[in-house]
């Protein structure tokens, strides 16, 4: 089997688990990836900004857009204007947002050590070597 359909069918498989463990803990993979940038910054010297979330989470303003609507709707968070910049809006978790962040957490962990399940510090330093040197190659 080529190496590339192979990975590209443990990528598929690791996803939908990783997935399927967030959704049983109340979240999404979107949701985590918004919860948890705005919780590694939020309590920097300045909260996160919707366009520095976006940059950290790796899509466009308008597809964080529409997730911070959702999220804001189920009370997750809440954006207000920076009044230093009214063109800015400023995202923070509300404590209900904060909950389901330790939840989500707790269900990354989890997976993480499922992933970890049999391998060796030794597995797991090749397995890294080996990934690195396969986006290298890409590169």
């Amino acid at each position: 089997m080529p190496i590339g359909l192979q990975l590209r069918q443990v990528t598929k498989a690791v996803s939908a688990g990783f997935d399927d463990a967030l959704a049983h803990a109340g979240g999404s993979l979107p949701v985590w990836l918004v919860l948890i940038s705005v919780m590694t910054t939020q309590h920097a010297s300045e909260p996160p900004s919707q366009r520095r979330l976006a940059e950290s989470v790796g899509i466009r303003d308008a597809t964080l857009t529409h997730h911070l609507n959702a999220m804001e709707a189920d009370g997750l968070l809440t954006r207000r204007r920076d009044p230093t910049n009214r063109r800015v809006h400023i995202v923070e978790l509300t404590a209900q947002g904060e909950a389901l962040f330790g939840r989500l957490r707790e269900a990354a962990m989890a997976f993480d050590q499922r992933l970890r399940s049999g391998l060796s510090e030794a597995d797991l330093a090749a397995l890294s070597d080996l990934l690195n040197r396969l986006r290298d190659n890409v590169a």
